[in-house]
Order: structure tokens, then C-alpha cells, then sequence
């Protein structure tokens, strides 16, 4: 029988702190950080992705940062095919891999190492289903995958048109959602010896914490980064465009909103966002939340527990 991985997780709502835990059990074990967020993938994407900088990485090696241009197609599958490699890169030279992030979908099909099979191709029911988003609305498509997939509606954005549309198909040609797709992909056991931490902490501070992220943001530069890196190449982006903490700033760029107006709305997307992420935590019954003051001691005693370290 083959030895599995040894694999700590770090996960959490945004703002909840994972960047700073994650370095501070790399150093305690003698571990590297593999990036687990859709949006740090990209270049030139730092500020709003609340990126780790250098002084907050310190001398702990992440990966899976900095490793796709903002208007590449990413899909989970080439993340997970990534994100295998790292993990037994960093294990094969006797390191502790870590994964830590707040990309569900990401995170999740990585664990339990799903095998990606894409549906075939409807291409009548695609142009028929793109002619029902010109004629009626980018809203009204979505309702229809509101209605038909709830769990990708979640994820998705009304205007990424392309991924809508995808979803939809996918679930009337096969009859199965993606996620029912991928859970019937996964094997009976994951690759991994793995334990699955969640910063826990008081929802009046996630939310004090994702404004003061915000405020630092926009401090820092967010509205320059989008008219440098995203507006130039706002034609042939897709997922980068439309996440929360760039769509808001767009739209303050072409006049949708007023400043004040943009600023309500990063902090009020953000906080919906965590919301969603720390649902998704809740679901997974393999999920231990840790409370925030005590993480790290009570991290030390799982992972010992687990016998992922001596």
C-alpha cells in the first residue's frame, strides 16, 4: 500500500486570517504553502486578491501564486493538476505541504483528488442558450441555472455568460450537476493523509476585518492596479473581471456608480462572499473549525494527533 501525502489544510472565510496561520505552521513545521485561491493565480493581480506580500511570506516558499495571465481561462482541473505536483514536490524534498486558501472548489477537488471528466459539447443547445441571454438578459439566463443548478449559481456571476451557459448544459445533456459530475469522480480514498482546519472566529469581527481589508486596499492602490492590469484587457477577460473587489471598481470606471457607491458595495459583496465560504466549510463534515485565539496550539495538537508529524 502506497504511503499517503501528509497534508495540512488552511481554510476560512476571507479576511479571517489563513495567510499569517499558514506561515507560522510552515515555520513550526518545516512546511511550504501551496496556494488555494482562484484569483492569487494572476499576474499583475496583487491588491485585490489581498496577495501575500514578501514580508508576509518571510522565508516560507509558496506556490501556485503568480502562475496565469488575468484574462486566461483557469479551470479547477488545471488547478488540481498543479496543485498534485506542488504537494508531492514539496513532500519529496521533506517538507510538510500546506494548503491554504479560500477557494472551496479548488481546495475540495484537490483533497479528494477528483477525476475530471468534461461532458461532451452541445453546440445547438449552447447557441440557443446564448441567443436566450442577447434577447433576454445576462439575469434571466441565470435564472434558469438558479433554477437548474442552485449549487453553480453560488459560484457564478450572471455576467460570466460563458460559464452560465456551460453549467446549463451540462446539466441537460447529462442530467447530473457538475458538482454531481465531480463527486461521482472522486475515489473511495483521498491521496492524502490530511486534516482539515477552518479559522473560526466572531462573525462582528470577519465583517470589521473584511471593511479595514477594503479601506487598506483602496489605500494601497486597488483602483490603479484595475486601470493598469484589467481595464486595458477588459475585452478578453472573463473570471478576473468579474471578481468581487475588481467588477465594483469597473463599474465605478465606466460610471455605473459613484465612489461611495463602490466602496458600499466591495464591503457589502465581501461580507456575502464570506458568508458563502463559511457555509461551504460548515457543509464538510471533515471540517475542524479552530477558534482563531487559540489556532495554533490547538492546530499543533490535530496535526500531532493525526500523526502527520512525530
Amino acid at each position: 500500500m502506497t504511503k499517503k501525502i501528509p497534508l495540512i489544510v488552511v481554510a476560512g472565510a476571507t479576511a479571517s486570517g489563513k495567510t499569517s496561520l499558514s506561515v507560522e505552521l510552515a515555520r513550526r513545521f518545516d512546511g511550504e504553502v501551496i496556494s488555494c485561491d482562484s484569483m492569487q493565480i494572476y499576474k499583475n493581480l496583487d491588491i485585490g486578491t489581498a496577495k501575500p506580500t514578501k514580508e508576509e511570506m518571510g522565508t516560507v516558499p509558496h506556490h501556485l501564486l503568480d502562475v496565469a495571465e488575468p484574462w486566461e481561462e483557469f479551470s479547477v482541473e488545471r488547478y488540481c493538476a498543479l496543485a498534485h505536483k506542488a504537494i508531492s514536490d514539496v513532500y519529496s524534498r521533506g517538507k510538510l505541504p500546506i494548503l491554504a486558501g479560500g477557494t472551496g472548489l479548488y481546495r475540495d477537488n484537490t483533497i479528494y483528488a477528483t477525476s475530471f471528466s468534461a461532458p461532451k459539447r452541445d453546440d445547438a443547445l449552447s447557441a440557443e442558450l446564448l441567443r436566450f441571454a442577447q434577447e433576454n438578459g445576462n439575469e434571466a439566463l441565470f435564472e434558469i441555472l438558479k433554477k437548474e443548478d442552485p449549487k453553480a449559481s453560488e459560484k457564478l456571476h450572471p455576467n460570466d455568460v460563458k460559464r452560465v451557459i456551460r453549467a446549463i448544459e451540462t446539466k441537460r445533456t447529462t442530467g447530473c450537476t457538475r458538482h454531481e459530475i465531480d463527486e461521482k469522480s472522486r475515489p473511495d480514498e483521498s491521496p492524502y493523509n490530511y486534516i482539515y482546519l477552518a479559522i473560526d472566529m466572531p462573525r462582528e469581527m470577519l465583517y470589521e476585518r473584511i471593511e479595514k481589508r477594503v479601506d487598506i486596499m483602496l489605500e494601497d492602490g486597488l483602483l490603479a492596479e484595475v486601470k493598469t492590469h484589467i481595464l486595458p484587457n477588459l475585452n478578453k477577460m472573463t473570471t478576473a473581471a468579474m471578481a468581487i473587489g475588481y467588477r465594483e471598481v469597473i463599474w465605478y470606471f465606466k460610471g455605473l456608480c459613484t465612489y461611495d457607491e463602490m466602496v458600499f458595495l466591495l464591503k457589502r459583496n465581501t461580507r456575502r462572499y464570506a458568508k458563502r465560504q463559511l457555509t461551504w466549510l460548515r457543509n464538510n463534515p471533515d471540517v475542524k473549525f479552530i477558534d482563531y485565539k487559540n489556532f495554533l496550539s490547538e492546530a499543533e495538537k490535530l496535526i500531532k494527533g493525526g500523526a502527520l508529524i512525530e
